[in-house]
């Protein structure tokens, strides 16, 4: 194992404890554990490797410089150490900007975002599924639908919440089901898990590929737009992914937001976890409650 430095920092802005700061050969490095027993298995570091060696060249990721299975016998983890990049956090780029009412800067920035959104969706692969080993064998997802998807995932929800969110999933399904291609799947490309450049808004990093699957193309594009509802912003992102793959913005939009809706019910289902749970569950109710997957929370 590779000398990672007298102290591993916990990095700030996910929510998993895993990702640390290190340092290898006098640099700075990420470091990525994998506790044994890990859901994704004992493959989910070479996974991992494998897609970031599958996107470098095409978008802006870390170089990998270790990879190691977990030993359960011996309580050590499994980690994936990469090279550190430069930039400052997108949640923190996006706040920033919003403070200061810079509606071009939005715009540029999301532009930067949906273009990295839609390179990912210029990705094929043949059919969805989740990477199961480090040839990103693709495995096979749960039978179903998004309705069904809602009615197991948030069976402890009442009746008079579920119901109404059973259709809209019903309506999304149908949307989402007139798009058969498949392509590469980021899975978590929100601007928390983006390096950004301050001075161009340039896209400086891509992060956090754990949840990376062969999936729907509109999926990327939901996520970056789940939480940003800036009109600058969201114009920006849509703008960029529609100059790459054509469509009207209005029905890229419509199919961005029910595609994410696979997402917010599994967050949702683990409500009381971590504030990004938390605030997925309460956009989900508006959704359900308005019936509507471009609805928002009211402000109480």
């Amino acid at each position: 194992m590779s000398d990672l430095g007298p102290v591993l920092q916990p990095l700030e802005g996910g929510h998993s404890g895993r990702t640390f700061l290190g340092e290898v050969g006098g640099e700075r490095a990420v470091v990525r554990l994998y506790p044994p027993g890990d859901p994704r298995g004992d493959a989910a570091p070479e996974v991992d490797q494998a897609v970031l060696r599958l996107v470098c060249g095409l978008l802006p990721v870390p170089d990998v410089l270790e990879v190691r299975h977990a030993d359960a016998a011996a309580g050590r983890p499994g980690l994936l150490v990469t090279s550190w990049l430069p930039g400052e956090r997108g949640d923190l780029v996006v706040a920033r900007l919003s403070a200061a009412g810079d509606a071009d800067g939005l715009t540029r920035f999301g532009a930067s975002t949906g273009a990295v959104a839609a390179a990912l969706a210029g990705m094929p692969l043949l059919r969805p599924g989740p990477f199961v080993d480090a040839e990103l064998t693709v495995g096979a997802f749960p039978d179903g639908g998004l309705d069904e998807w809602v009615a197991s995932r948030l069976a402890h929800w009442p009746e008079s919440e579920r119901t109404p969110l059973v259709e809209v999933a019903r309506r999304a399904q149908d949307l989402l089901d007139t798009q058969r291609r498949t392509c590469l799947v980021h899975s978590d490309l929100n601007p928390k898990n983006l390096l950004v450049d301050p001075d161009t808004l340039g896209v400086t990093g891509v992060l956090d590929w754990e949840f990376a699957h062969a999936g729907h193309p509109w999926t990327d594009l939901g996520n970056l737009l789940r939480f940003e509802r800036d009109p600058s912003y969201v114009a920006g992102v849509l703008g960029a992914w529609a100059t790459r793959h054509g469509g009207g913005v209005g029905a890229l939009l419509d199919g961005a937001r029910s595609a994410d809706l696979y997402a917010l019910v599994d967050l949702a289902s683990r409500e009381g976890d971590n504030p990004v749970a938390d605030r997925s569950a309460t956009l989900l109710r508006a959704v359900a409650q308005a019936g509507d997957v471009h609805a928002w929370p009211v402000a109480s």
